[in-house]
């Protein structure tokens, strides 16, 4: 490559590559991200935050952090650049059957009771912080899977999440074939449908387990969720330790609100309710109920 062609192809670019995210710029995106969405980014997150930025300061063909904040907090930039900075900071990890003891309880303990109870009811299940897609549709093989020998058992899931990206690719449901190695043979075979393309083993899920789920964006700090229904069964699960201890228990507090007295209240095994204000008691480690009045 000649250094005229070097030149050329870094030109414009090459101040990316050695710009740093200062500690001032670093402590705006940190503020706003707190203040906006109640995300916790202590200075220890200022390098993830700098690797993460980076391809979309490519993107946008910019020279650096400083030139990317200016851009971002522009009314321009908050019109068109806010839902990319989410997908960008947000850290979506998951997989099927993330868990598995609350998918065990849910089978053998909260479905029973509710047929038993609630005949001719439809069962509802908030999966709060759905990411890519692997925990509600984990939740409708579950439901699914019960439907078969209770046949007038009927039910509907909500997946929310704040990024678009995740929830983009929870409605198309194509995943990595290695994504699902750990699910029984049966359960892929029946619930997963394999790409024809050798050299890019995928899986779709089968349109099943997307007939009774619908998704939606929602920001947990947002007043009010704008949502009407009253759950049987709210997943949150690793999404309460993004934010400060003060954060969880109001947002723990609007969710119960839409959960049904009696209701099931899921966390993930890293989080913890001991010592706050809610409406829930403890059942088992990371399983709660809402208590009935």
């Amino acid at each position: 490559m000649s250094d005229r062609y070097k030149n050329s192809f870094f030109e414009g670019g090459l101040d990316c590559f050695k710009a740093e995210l200062t500690e001032e710029d670093f402590d705006a995106f940190s503020r706003f991200i707190y203040s906006e969405y109640g995300i916790k980014m202590p200075p220890i997150k200022r390098v993830m935050l700098q690797g993460r930025l980076l391809r979309r300061i490519r993107e946008l063909k910019m020279n650096s952090y400083s030139q990317y904040k200016e851009y971002f907090f522009s009314k321009e930039g908050q019109d068109k650049e806010l839902l990319h900075f989410l997908n960008v900071v947000t850290t979506n990890k998951t997989d099927f059957f993330r868990e598995a003891v609350h998918f065990i309880y849910l089978n053998e303990d909260v479905l029973p009771a509710f047929v038993k109870d609630n005949y001719n009811q439809v069962f509802k299940v908030w999966s709060a912080g759905c990411s890519s897609g692997e925990e509600p549709y984990t939740i409708s093989i579950v439901l699914n899977e019960f439907t078969q020998n209770n046949p007038s058992f009927k039910f509907s899931i909500l997946g929310t999440d704040i990024s678009t990206q995740m929830l983009e690719r929870a409605a198309k449901g194509v995943y990595q074939a290695n994504r699902i190695e750990n699910i029984p043979y049966e359960l892929k075979k029946k619930y997963f449908l394999k790409s024809k393309d050798p050299s890019n083993p995928t899986v779709r899920v089968h349109p099943i387990l997307q007939r009774s789920l619908s998704l939606n964006y929602l920001n947990l700090m947002d007043p009010a969720y704008g949502i009407k229904e009253q759950f049987d069964v709210i997943f949150c699960r690793n999404v309460l330790i993004y934010f400060d201890r003060q954060t969880q228990e109001k947002v723990i507090n609007k969710l119960c609100y839409h959960l049904k007295p009696g209701g099931h209240f899921f966390i993930g095994h890293s989080e913890s309710l001991s010592g706050m204000d809610v409406p829930l008691k403890h059942i088992k480690p990371t399983i709660f109920e809402k208590v009935i009045n």
